[in-house]
């Protein structure tokens, strides 16, 4: 959600209602500021009034990465948008050449981006794992195509696609 707060847009990334013992309710929000980028903690108490801002999300394809940029593609009208690291955060480890993605827009202006919470990767580097300690669930550390680490079963090699789950880093199955 997006709010206008002291004449300025900011994303609601967090809110927590709290109610402490005798005292009255209030809202604890996290905010950033569309035009600054910095991030405020501020309590809003029950009877204050926020003006919602809307939001517009598009699903686009995550295309190059420009110095420190990224650069994303709506596939409808091939318009392209280029978000800063700061804005793609850890999604980065798991941006692949035309991997569909949604973003949040609002007045125009990217806020957020949201990846899918599965992604396929490609196997770079899996060393050969150890035979005969099968007793138990072995695992290796295998490196994907976007330089990130993790645990996979040891029939896993090099060359092969994973399903890796975004939210935890590690590996789902097979592709």
């Amino acid at each position: 959600m997006a709010i206008n707060y002291n004449g300025d847009i900011a994303v609601v990334l967090d809110s927590q209602h709290r109610t402490p013992g005798n005292l009255r309710a209030f809202v604890q929000a996290t905010l950033r500021s569309i035009r600054t980028g910095k991030s405020s903690d501020v309590r809003f108490s029950s009877t204050e009034k926020i003006e919602p801002v809307p939001m517009i999300s598009r699903k686009m394809e995550y295309s190059y990465k420009d110095g420190e940029d990224y650069v994303f593609t709506d596939p409808e009208n091939y318009e392209s948008v280029t978000l800063a690291k700061e804005l793609v955060g850890e999604s980065k480890d798991y941006l692949v050449e035309n991997g569909v993605v949604t973003v949040t827009f609002v007045e125009e202006k990217a806020v957020t981006i949201e990846i899918p919470s599965s992604v396929f990767l490609l196997v770079t580097d899996a060393p050969e794992g150890i035979r005969g300690d099968s007793a138990n669930n072995v695992q290796k550390t295998c490196t994907l195509e976007t330089g990130i680490h993790c645990q996979v079963p040891l029939f896993i090699k090099t060359g092969e696609k994973i399903k890796v789950d975004t939210r935890t880093g590690k590996y789902m199955e097979r592709a």
